[in-house]
């Protein structure tokens, strides 16, 4: 086989409990599972958008790259031009485009000005901002700043879909991420397609816990708090938004198979972070409690891989990190990862390629998962998992014994040495990954928004949002 060619998915606040509850209507990614394999235990780098996607492209963590929060775009006022978080650092598509391939991006970037390609990219459609209404979306394409009219999903759907059937008609391999806002807020009225919503009209969502909100509950969320307070219609908005992404998975996959060239291609599906609708107590990810929170809903995403060698069919429950995603990309695309060289900082998670086909063996408990949000940081090894925050309070939960973090061990006696062996492991993985001058530890990050980089010469009371 040549080198093969890349459609890379993700969408936008999707928890991964979407995968088993069966009022949620996604035809399309339930068939790219039954052809691939499909990861029941994948971690995002951090439970909000920006800091994950960053991770997803560069492979390090966000005190390693210096996107610490959200990003506050032209739409909070900032102007984006030509302000690039991800200046000076490799990306996937980046790599990737120096070794020939020809790169596509549609949707959403909320890295920066997306006013202009980043680099790598030969084709390019963005959302300018990263998030807003379904109608009326800023959109850039070609250069060109417009108001998209339609449902920004279906556009994104549109663009992507002619961009792979361009792509797959020239020579060299390809890469195409689609990057959709959905099924981020809002979901209100008017948000989603009538027939979209209707999917959902006769169903109150049984397998969706009905909850009474967490005490940490951010209440200055009112967004949030309507799935509290009006929980049919916020869920059936956040439903009918990820039926909507799903269609243009539907789309896209039936371009992908009508070019000819999908068995040369790996399809990847997955989300930025995760993403609770009433799990444990709380609407939101890890910015919808304070202090903010690296629970299993605002942690877990989902993650499903179909192509060549990809065993189909198959469900893999070991722990994973998003962080290794640009590592796999470029081992499958038989592309050298300088940043991996004998002698250098480990900051990029090792592939997991091998692991494709089905053949490893047993999941290795000692593999180590982290999460960072600020001063916020989580490692699971095993079924343990150990939280931790500058300021307090720390959670220490076996989630074999209680998945659903209900019972917090960090005082218990019978795990004192547990706490200390996960702290100390802790403390040396990001030791081992951080940027000292980007490191997000000891920063005012507040989940309300980053609004310049870390290399700008501002105070970091100006660089956080304070609410």
């Amino acid at each position: 086989m040549s080198r093969p060619n890349f459609v890379v998915i993700l969408t936008d606040d999707q928890g991964s409990w979407t995968r088993s509850a069966p009022e949620v209507v996604t035809p399309a990614i339930d068939a790219l599972a039954a052809a691939g394999t499909e990861f029941t235990s994948f971690y995002c780098a951090s439970p909000v958008c920006s800091p994950a996607r960053a991770s997803i492209l560069t492979g390090t963590p966000p005190s390693a790259h210096g996107v610490h929060d959200w990003l506050r775009g032209d739409n909070s006022g900032n102007d984006t031009r030509g302000v690039h978080y991800l200046a000076g650092l490799d990306t996937t598509p980046a790599v990737l485009a120096r070794e020939g391939y020809a790169c596509g991006h549609a949707g959403k970037w909320h890295l920066g000005d997306a006013r202009t390609p980043a680099p790598g990219f030969s084709r390019w459609y963005a959302h300018r901002d990263g998030g807003g209404p379904y109608y009326g979306a800023p959109m850039i394409a070609d250069g060109v700043e417009a108001t998209e009219p339609g449902y920004v999903t279906d556009a994104i759907s549109d663009h992507a879909v002619a961009m792979l059937t361009d792509l797959a008609a020239q020579e060299e391999p390809f890469y195409l991420e689609v990057t959709y806002t959905a099924p981020h807020s809002p979901w209100g009225p008017g948000q989603h397609p009538a027939d979209l919503v209707s999917l959902y009209a006769d169903t109150d969502f049984p397998s969706v816990p009905v909850t009474e909100p967490h005490p940490w509950m951010n209440t200055a969320h009112t967004e949030l708090m309507a799935g509290f307070t009006d929980r049919h219609a916020t869920l059936s908005g956040y439903c009918a938004a990820l039926s909507g992404a799903d269609r243009g998975v539907g789309r896209l996959l039936a371009a992908l198979e009508a070019s000819g060239r999908g068995g040369e291609t790996y399809v990847i599906f997955h989300s930025d972070n995760g993403f609770a609708c009433g799990h444990h107590g709380y609407w939101g990810k890890g910015n919808g409690t304070a202090p903010l929170n690296a629970w299993e809903p605002s942690v877990l995403v989902p993650f499903i891989i179909a192509g060549p060698g990809v065993a189909a069919g198959r469900v893999e429950p070991a722990p994973t990190s998003a962080l290794a995603l640009h590592a796999t990309i470029l081992d499958l695309a038989g592309v050298p990862d300088a940043s991996s060289e004998p002698g250098d900082s480990p900051a990029i998670e090792p592939s997991f390629a091998s692991h494709l086909d089905g053949r490893a063996g047993e999941p290795d408990p000692s593999v180590v998962v982290c999460d960072e949000y600020g001063g916020l940081r989580m490692i699971r090894r095993g079924g343990l998992k150990l939280i931790e925050r500058l300021e307090g309070p720390d959670e220490l939960y076996d989630l074999d014994a209680d998945p659903g973090e209900e019972h917090n061990l960090i005082d218990a006696s019978s795990h004192v040495g547990v706490r200390a062996e996960l702290h100390d492991e802790l403390v040396a993985w990001f030791a081992a990954r951080c940027d000292p001058d980007r490191d997000g530890w000891h920063r005012p990050v507040t989940g309300w928004g980053q609004n310049h980089p870390v290399f700008a010469e501002v105070s970091d009371a100006e660089r956080y949002a304070s609410g």
